[in-house]
């Protein structure tokens, strides 16, 4: 079970996060805070929570300035923040400050959960979105990020196809969908992608994908 604190400031917007998580039985919301302080206050008396889905913009103490606040507190506290921010230097500033995951307040609930169980097993997460903005922007620049390795990782044909509806942008429920596969088979496949290639997010994933030849 995955006990997540959810600190949002607007009661309809943290009620509809609520549902969504609680939609999947690998997941519990164990407290609930509607700012930074909130958050600490609670920290400083329980349990220390598997991951913290905050929002940037709270009152009293917003995300960013929790996120200094936890460097110090506790450094290894796994931090997603949620936001209706794209602007790079949030995403930027995010990260900088020890955020395992920055999601825009859109994503589908198929995102936002493997978001969650991606960080909880240790790994870091732009959500999709952010991710194919940053891509084409750096497609569109036309300059080189890393050689194409001489040693291709090995992918089964079932991660490949993953790996192109990926690229497509399909949610793993649409996936499942297409490919007569449950959704938790589709989570394993994508876990699976990102682990074999060293991939921390969904942009670098699909980056791998470009430079080695299985997305043209």
């Amino acid at each position: 079970m995955i006990n997540v604190l959810l600190a949002e400031d607007h009661t309809i917007v943290r009620n509809g996060i609520r549902m969504l998580l609680e939609m999947d039985k690998d997941i519990h919301i164990s407290a609930e805070a509607v700012n930074g302080s909130q958050v600490l206050d609670y920290l400083s008396k329980s349990e220390k929570p598997d991951v913290i889905l905050a929002d940037i913009n709270m009152p009293e103490l917003d995300g960013i300035s929790l996120l200094k606040e936890l460097k110090i507190l506790d450094p290894n506290v796994n931090v997603v923040m949620l936001s209706m921010h794209d602007n790079e230097r949030y995403i930027y500033q995010s990260f900088t400050e020890g955020a395992c995951g920055y999601l825009l307040k859109n994503v589908s609930a198929d995102e936002l959960i493997f978001a969650i169980k991606h960080v909880h097993n240790g790994g870091r997460y732009l959500c999709s979105e952010l991710s194919m903005n940053m891509l084409d922007k750096l497609a569109n620049s036309g300059v080189p990020v890393i050689d194409i390795p001489d040693n291709q990782i090995d992918l089964s044909t079932r991660e490949i196809e993953i790996l192109h509806l990926i690229a497509e942008g399909l949610t793993n429920t649409e996936m499942s969908d297409k490919l007569f596969i449950s959704k938790r088979t589709v989570e394993g496949h994508r876990q699976s992608l990102i682990e074999k290639t060293g991939s921390r997010n969904t942009a670098a994933l699909i980056r791998y994908a470009i430079l080695n030849g299985f997305i043209q």
